[in-house]
């Protein structure tokens, strides 16, 4: 375990590591992670204030972690709960002031909290010390709740929270807040780059690029490890892929209405507009400035490529959208991409955009059914998809389902 100085030097180097971070969800996971480590918490959670209920938007446990397979992750669900004084995460919200709690099971009934014990009967966990601590902003307002559970100590048995933690946990609250805050910002402004697209197209909703997203992280992780990138990259680099992938299909807001909404299926030149909103989303992401503008230009560019070499735009300059020289095909056009030519993210989207169209009901289709996406993308493996994150992406269908779960369709 850490020392006091120790800690409070970690405290200063985690500020500025999580002011880094720009996407929302990222974010949330190396905030918990981080405040566990700095206690020694077995367990936590995180909860963001909605209005006047704080929704349940980040869990860990190592206990459960350890029971499963390498490489599995816990499935949670995210729920709401009234920001009142009877549940310990309600009554740190309501009143602004942290909770320590040595033994959950052990609450006086004079206080109007308690403790609800469903998830510890569900889950088969015992849960002993709890550290509730507000996440306040600069303004000292409450955007959500740390709370960490189960200190353990240095012979691994599950102690109270040290008194002289709370400060500690208290004051990475705030750097948290004010960091949470910002990435918030970061996911308003993209979301209504969305709802500018969806405007024109409506296959572009939130739920449906938030998905694509997080699908595209999950795999990008199981890829990472498979293939042993190193921590430092893998975390700097799904960053960047995480809002990205939202912007996939960004370069449709400059594609002609006559085509974009047309309900049938494109002619041969409608379809050669169509192709065109590769070039011009990955056009808006030039003169790169951060590694979030070079790989939304990437994904942009790259994700309606195929593993075959039948994909689009191919081998073309950007600016001009002609064929590269030597890359142009017989009847002049760019000779598509294949393999391992198509960058890595761009083979990642391919297969998250596609899976989840097939999933989501449209104006002009049903849901398949589970099975049958499973089959198609079976079936394009080695031909529209790299077949080895196909096998990872299956191998990992109970994190996909719970991801979708996260982010319904809001169906009218």
């Amino acid at each position: 375990m850490l020392d006091r100085k120790q800690k409070l030097q970690k405290l200063i180097e985690l500020g500025l590591d999580i002011s880094q971070i720009g996407d929302l969800d990222i974010l949330l996971e190396k905030v918990l992670t981080e405040a566990r480590r700095l206690v020694n918490a077995d367990a936590g959670s995180i909860y963001i204030k909605d209005d006047v209920q704080l929704r349940f938007s980040y869990s860990q446990n190592d206990t459960l972690q350890a029971n499963l397979d390498p490489g599995k992750k816990l499935i949670y669900t995210t729920f709401s709960i009234p920001i009142n004084n009877q549940s310990i995460s309600g009554f740190v919200a309501n009143n602004g002031t942290a909770l320590n709690i040595p033994d959950c099971y052990k609450i006086s009934s004079a206080l109007p909290f308690s403790f609800n014990s469903s998830f510890d009967q569900k889950a088969g966990y015992h849960t002993q010390s709890m550290l509730t601590v507000p996440m306040k902003n600069s303004r000292s307002q409450i955007i959500g709740l740390l709370q960490l559970i189960n200190a353990k100590s240095d012979q691994n048995q599950i102690v109270p929270f040290a008194d002289d933690d709370e400060p500690l946990i208290k004051h990475f609250a705030i750097y948290a807040a004010n960091a949470i805050e910002r990435a918030q910002m970061t996911r308003t402004t993209i979301m209504r780059m969305i709802s500018m697209a969806e405007l024109r197209d409506p296959k572009e909703t939130g739920p449906h690029v938030n998905r694509v997203a997080a699908y595209a992280v999950e795999l990008f992780e199981q890829w990472a490890h498979k293939n042993r990138m190193s921590d430092k990259e893998l975390e700097m680099k799904r960053d960047g892929l995480r809002m990205a992938a939202m912007l996939h299909d960004v370069g449709k807001v400059a594609i002609s209405d006559t085509i974009l909404k047309k309900p049938g299926r494109f002619t041969d030149e409608e379809f050669e507009i169509m192709k065109q909103h590769t070039l011009l989303g990955s056009r808006l992401f030039q003169d790169a400035r951060s590694v979030f503008d070079e790989v939304a230009a990437e994904v942009a560019l790259n994700h309606h490529e195929r593993w075959d070499g039948h994909g689009y735009p191919g081998h073309v300059d950007i600016l001009s959208g002609n064929p590269l020289q030597g890359f142009a095909s017989d009847n002049g056009k760019a000779k598509g991409k294949s393999e391992s030519e198509i960058p890595l993210f761009g083979r990642i989207v391919a297969i998250a955009d596609v899976y989840d169209a097939l999933c989501s009901q449209r104006v002009y289709k049903a849901a398949w059914k589970e099975e049958d996406v499973i089959q198609e993308i079976e079936k394009e493996r080695g031909h529209h998809f790299d077949p080895e994150l196909v096998d990872l992406f299956l191998n990992n269908l109970d994190v996909i389902h719970s991801i979708s779960a996260r982010y319904p369709d809001h169906h009218d």
